[in-house]
């Protein structure tokens, strides 16, 4: 009986730091595909995407004093097929929480494609200019929160 005792605390926790390794890795690019410009822009224009800011904070107005600058949060819905076209991040990082669905980014420093999953969390630096699509047959839903420079800009 006490083996047992022992055991299962034991397979409890093997358990839960293997899904703690799956969930780190999960909807990054693997570390011996990252390369600088492995993956070329492309002229694909976005389609079957829904874009709505949810909230905004103008960053001049809070204590950080960050002028010209806004934290957003936006919804974005790619339909099935719908494409967010090539945009880069060099002025406007974000963070992307994959809310449910299935979509796969095409990143310029990832020499494969990465799928992202419901739960997923992407990183958008300075260094990442990408495109996503949706090849699946249900929409996905994601839930963005960058840092806006130029309200001008229409990058998704």
């Amino acid at each position: 009986m006490k083996r047992q005792k022992f055991f299962l605390p034991a397979a409890l926790l093997a358990g839960a730091a293997a899904l703690l390794v799956t969930s780190a890795e999960a909807g990054q690019c693997p570390a011996d595909k990252v390369r600088a410009d492995a993956t070329k822009p492309v002229a694909t224009p976005g389609k079957g995407v829904s874009d709505t800011v949810l909230a905004a904070i103008d960053l001049a107005q809070e204590p950080a004093n960050i002028a010209d600058r806004k934290l957003r949060l936006r919804k974005l819905v790619v339909r099935p097929q719908g494409v967010v076209p090539w945009h880069s991040h060099g002025d406007r990082p974000a963070i992307i929480y994959i809310v449910e669905g299935t979509i796969t980014e095409y990143a310029s420093n990832c020499a494969v494609p990465i799928v992202h999953k419901a739960g997923d969390v992407a990183r958008e630096a300075s260094a990442t200019s990408h495109w996503w699509k949706n090849a699946g047959h249900s929409p996905v839903t994601l839930l963005s929160a960058d840092v806006q420079h130029d309200e001008r800009d229409q990058n998704m």
